[in-house]
């Protein structure tokens, strides 16, 4: 005998169509802000103890667009278009988010399309924990909050994450076309995006809404700490650019210029796995550094959920090891290649596919090396050679077949290896996000120099800050440069969706 109860929705809202996008956006945020209120008004009687009389659902907004010709009104661009006439649609989420975001995207598309959009409520439903922007932190194993145990499981109440319903199909270019299903307008549905919301406050300890649009990765929590120094030093002195400050458990230190007095909040009882901290602008043009920690599948990770966000560009500041004998240790290896050995991503980025370096994160890397260390032109080559970086999945690999890795090293051209640059690039080739590597030389262990502990102490002290300001400085270099020219054609493939 079945068990099934009939479900209990929310009103339907009727869907529209909008031309103006700041309208369209607003619809989103009444719908998202209505649903998400009546699975949590419902999830609270549950938690009471009150049995829902059906099974409660609440469903996401979506996007749709339906356009019968090729026609568009701006060739230049390398995204705010679909790919030609049809219907395509995607769900959306957290507005409060991704506001600008959505709202560029959609005055985009009525632009170049010169038709209407439509929002409205999708098939998607919102999964209980999704209603939540941090984690609903109950146990749901089926136990109501006085700890007497429900005669129904969470899952047969409400909707809960389905991970099947999750894949990056779109970003792997397989999107399934389905008979009478629109076309993806959009590289990520709306309960992927919220997976990765989660999973980004539970790995950076901060709120996804910290976040900026230009991200720096780095292996080493020196680097951390140099950033928060600065972070906090900026704020104290009254930095016309930065608003605030953010580390993790949300502490926020605001600029002095604008009233700030000190830290917001306290720091945590205990770090997270990959710290997060946040140089803060209007408009999320700031800078967001996160320590990922050591190895490949750390860098995909993190990287997998930052990408949602649809940052503008990220950038690895790390160490490796030079393979170079003209090498020093403290040169700088700006990658213009990559030779993966990582293999986190062989499944969905085959190895045939090439990484390409990209021009205008490369010229604002090289640049900023010239501005810190003050050389320039052929002089630049005393500190640093652009080449193939090498990332691998084995921290020992000196141990290996000396020959062997000789060999493929020497084939592949390459000065530099460690364990987390490819894979960056990697993911950021496949989400469609400018990337780039800039490493400093800690050890040459092909050469007799090998890593040591009071070594690598002393040389972390003496290279982090001018690394770090190297960084810093390009990507700032880069936010004052058209964002077009950072989204270029060279990220997106022949058939893509409409949105960056």
């Amino acid at each position: 005998m079945s068990h099934a109860l009939p479900f209990r929705t929310p009103e339907p809202i009727p869907t529209e169509s909008f031309t103006d996008a700041t309208l369209a956006v607003r619809r989103i945020e009444e719908i998202y802000e209505r649903n998400t209120a009546f699975l949590r008004e419902h999830f609270d009687r549950y938690r009471r103890g009150e049995m829902p009389p059906a099974r409660v659902r609440a469903h996401y907004p979506f996007v749709r667009i339906a356009t019968g010709t090729h026609v568009r009104h701006d060739s230049r661009l390398s995204y705010g278009f679909v790919a030609g006439p049809g219907v395509y649609d995607t769900t959306v989420t957290r507005p409060d988010i991704f506001r600008r975001y959505l709202t560029e995207q959609i005055a985009l598309l009525v632009q170049n399309h010169g038709v209407p959009v439509e929002i409205g409520e999708s098939d998607e439903p919102v999964p209980i924990h999704f209603a939540y922007k941090r984690d609903i932190n109950i146990e749901t194993a089926g136990h109501r909050a006085d700890g007497v145990p429900s005669d129904r499981p969470l899952r047969d109440l409400f909707d809960t994450p389905d991970l099947a319903d999750m894949d990056d199909g779109i970003v792997n270019g397989m999107p399934g076309r389905h008979a009478g299903r629109a076309r993806p307008l959009a590289l990520f549905r709306a309960a992927r995006i919220d997976y990765s919301l989660h999973r980004l406050r539970h790995y950076t300890g901060t709120g996804p809404e910290h976040f900026q649009n230009f991200v720096i990765f780095t292996n080493y929590q020196f680097y951390v700490d140099a950033f928060a120094r600065i972070g906090r030093q900026r704020m104290a002195e009254g930095d016309p650019d930065y608003v605030a400050f953010v580390e993790p458990s949300d502490m926020v230190w605001r600029n002095s210029r604008l009233g700030g007095k000190g830290a917001e909040g306290s720091p945590p009882e205990r770090m997270p796995q990959m710290p997060a901290f946040h140089l803060v602008e209007p408009g999320l043009g700031g800078i967001t550094m996160i320590n990922i920690g050591t190895g490949p599948s750390n860098a995909r990770n993190i990287t997998d959920h930052v990408a949602v966000l649809r940052p503008h560009a990220w950038l690895m500041l790390g160490h490796c090891a030079g393979l170079a004998s003209s090498q020093q240790l403290g040169d700088y290896v700006l990658a213009h290649g990559y030779a993966r050995e990582d293999h986190v991503l062989d499944q969905d980025l085959p190895l045939w596919v090439p990484i390409p370096a990209l021009a205008e994160m490369q010229v604002a890397l090289e640049q900023a090396v010239g501005r810190v260390t003050g050389l320039s032109g052929f002089d630049l080559k005393r500190v640093m050679r652009t080449g193939t970086v090498v990332s691998v999945d084995n921290r020992n690999w000196e141990l290996g077949d000396h020959d062997a890795t000789i060999r493929r090293l020497s084939l592949s051209r390459a000065i530099a290896l460690d364990m987390e640059s490819a894979t960056i690039a990697a993911n950021g080739f496949r989400f469609r996000v400018p990337y780039g590597t800039l490493l400093c030389v800690s050890d040459k262990p092909l050469h007799g120099e090998i890593k040591l502990a009071g070594m690598a102490g002393e040389f972390y002290r003496q290279r982090v800050g001018q690394h770090l300001e190297i960084g810093l400085k390009a990507l700032e270099t880069l936010r004052t440069q058209e964002r077009e020219r950072l989204h270029s054609r060279k990220l997106r493939s022949f058939v893509e969706v409409a949105f960056q």
